[in-house]
């Protein structure tokens, strides 16, 4: 490997260096994409267009053109509310995340007593979240949080009224106070998927110049002014990593996915069940072009 990069690395201009680099750094992905998933894909994609059936010499497939599609659209009485549902927990949860672990990754570098314990508690929940404890049976730990967990709602709730109740009376938009007491509710679902941001803000965070700190200290720039003119700005371009990750993670963790699979492999129609997935991946993309093309707006890019 050593050799390799230094055969292409010789003789080459910084920006072709850097080119370089890159393109070795997401090679092992391009080989996992071309060899273990473009075929599948393509497989999907034209069974989307298919009837299957399965026979004594194996499956018949039978092009129908739309048909899929349109029945997933029309016919389906749980795609278009699933994947509803999934847009609007989307556009509620990511924000809420983002911001969380932002937050916390701003206190969570200050130095104090237990650091490094406090950062090691923020991300349990991602290893806790994992798919072999997940799998774990119903009488598991997990299961008891979850339930204890959803024993608490009665509290949440009460704690939600009185919020909302105190915002309304200071002036507050009544939509922002929906916002912030649904946010309220779902502390629990926000916190468990903020760990992967916040180590990815850490990180940013900490490649942030001392001197710039130091400079605004000198004169005579508050915490939060160093915050809204220093950490921010530097921390933007993470700010869109974070989002987009975000988003895919939500997506790839709701209900959508298990009507899919239930479609595909409980119901053994292969053919609806990758046109919703098509539909979804479609859904995911728009999503993604649109949301990646205003933040990217406002991602400033240290020269």
């Amino acid at each position: 490997m050593k050799l390799i990069m230094k055969l292409g690395l010789k003789q080459r201009t910084y920006v072709q260096q850097k080119a370089f680099l890159g393109f070795i750094f997401v090679l092992p992905w391009l080989l996992g994409f071309v060899f273990f998933f473009f075929i599948p894909m393509v497989s999907s994609l034209r069974y989307s267009f298919s009837s299957i059936s399965a026979n004594s010499e194996g499956l018949s497939i039978q092009f129908i053109g739309f048909s899929n599609f349109v029945q997933a659209l029309t016919i389906n009485t749980s795609f278009n509310r699933i994947l509803t549902e999934a847009i609007v927990d989307m556009v509620v949860n990511v924000p809420l995340i983002v911001i969380f672990s932002l937050f916390l990754a701003v206190l969570l570098n200050q130095k104090f007593f237990g650091r490094a314990i406090a950062r090691s508690i923020f991300f349990l929940p991602v290893i806790l979240a994992s798919g072999i404890i997940m799998t774990l049976e119903s009488t598991s730990l997990i299961q008891a949080v979850n339930d204890q967990n959803a024993g608490s709602s009665i509290i949440n709730a009460f704690g939600a009224y009185e919020l909302a109740g105190l915002m309304l009376d200071a002036g507050v938009n009544e939509d922002i106070v929906m916002y912030l007491t649904g946010a309220v509710d779902r502390i629990y679902q926000i916190v468990s998927q903020s760990g992967v941001q916040l180590l990815i803000f850490l990180a940013g965070i900490q490649t942030i110049s001392p001197q710039l700190y130091e400079a605004s200290k000198m004169e005579g720039a508050t915490g939060y002014e160093a915050f809204w003119k220093i950490t921010f700005p530097m921390v933007s371009p993470l700010i869109l990593v974070n989002m987009i990750y975000t988003i895919i993670d939500s997506f790839s963790r709701n209900n959508m996915t298990e009507l899919i699979r239930e479609t595909g492999f409980t119901t053994f129609n292969f053919g609806l069940s990758s046109a919703m997935a098509w539909l979804y991946f479609l859904a995911i993309m728009i999503i993604l072009l649109i949301s990646s093309y205003f933040v990217s707006k406002r991602v400033f890019y240290q020269d």
